[in-house]
C-alpha cells in the first residue's frame, strides 16, 4: 500500500506536491510543512500525539513496472485539522517534552 501524498499542510494549508522536501508525516500519514511541524506543533502531531518524519518521495520516473507518480497518484483530498488552534497549541505543550519513541 502506498502513502497518500496528501497535496496540504493540514495546519497552514500550503501546498505540498507530491516532490516536496518540506512535507513532514506522522505514522498516520497526518501531513504538515517543516515550519509548522517544527515551530507551531513542535513535533508533535495535533491528531495521534506522535513525532514527525520527513514525507518520502515517489519517484516520477517509473524506475520498476507501475510504480511511479504517474501509476499511484498522489491523493487530491485535501485535509485540515479537526481542533482549534488553540486546542492544537494545548496539546502540543502538554506533551511536546516527551521524546516521540516515549509518547
Amino acid at each position: 500500500m502506498a502513502l497518500q501524498l496528501r497535496p496540504n499542510c493540514e495546519y497552514c494549508d500550503k501546498d505540498l506536491p507530491p516532490n516536496a522536501t518540506e512535507a513532514r508525516i506522522c505514522s498516520y500519514e497526518c501531513t504538515f510543512c517543516a515550519d509548522c511541524a517544527d515551530n507551531k506543533l513542535h513535533n508533535v502531531c495535533p491528531n495521534c500525539g506522535g513525532g514527525f518524519a520527513p514525507r518520502p518521495i515517489r519517484p516520477a520516473q517509473e524506475w520498476r513496472p507501475g510504480l511511479s507518480v504517474a501509476k499511484r497518484p498522489p491523493s487530491d483530498k485535501r485535509v485540515h485539522l479537526s481542533y482549534s488552534l488553540d486546542e492544537v497549541a494545548t496539546h502540543s505543550a502538554r506533551i511536546r517534552a516527551v521524546p516521540p519513541q516515549e509518547r
